[in-house]
């Protein structure tokens, strides 16, 4: 791979000032030693030996310095993710059907709705997935409901 004067310039400044974080300073020094514009350079494993990183992380590094097309910013920089892993099975109908659960009286027997007590009845319904009480009182917290 081939790197320019100015991206050269770039990862030296990133390895030797400021404050990166380690994985960012690990890639930038492992860019340098595989750049070929200033010459020959040594095999994987002299490499890898010498920045003190493993051959698949130098193989890891070139092939995302490949795959965003030479842009040494995206090769050294966290991926960051589209999405969560898991989409939140609280959306705002959820949040409103059990605000005006816990807005309504409480069932025949109790004082008050308890996030138990919350939990237990939402579990009953059928359209509402099941949430733990921790959630439904961060749910309530967030929108400024008490349970009195």
């Amino acid at each position: 791979m081939v790197l320019t004067a100015a991206d050269r310039e770039e990862l030296g400044r990133v390895t030797t000032t400021g404050v990166h974080p380690a994985s960012v300073i690990r890639r930038a020094r492992v860019l340098l030693a595989l750049d070929t514009s200033a010459g020959e350079i040594d095999s994987q494993d002299a490499i890898a030996a010498r920045v003190g990183v493993s051959s698949e992380t130098l193989r890891l590094v070139a092939k995302r310095f490949a795959e965003s097309g030479g842009d040494v910013e995206a090769t050294i920089q966290r991926k960051q993710r589209d999405l969560p892993p898991v989409p939140s099975p609280v959306t705002g109908e959820v949040e409103a059907r059990l605000i005006a659960l816990a807005c309504s009286q409480p069932p025949a027997g109790r004082t008050r709705w308890s996030l138990r007590l919350l939990e237990k009845h939402i579990a009953l319904v059928e359209d509402i997935p099941d949430l733990d009480h921790s959630t439904i009182g961060r749910i309530l917290k967030k929108r400024g409901c008490v349970l009195i």
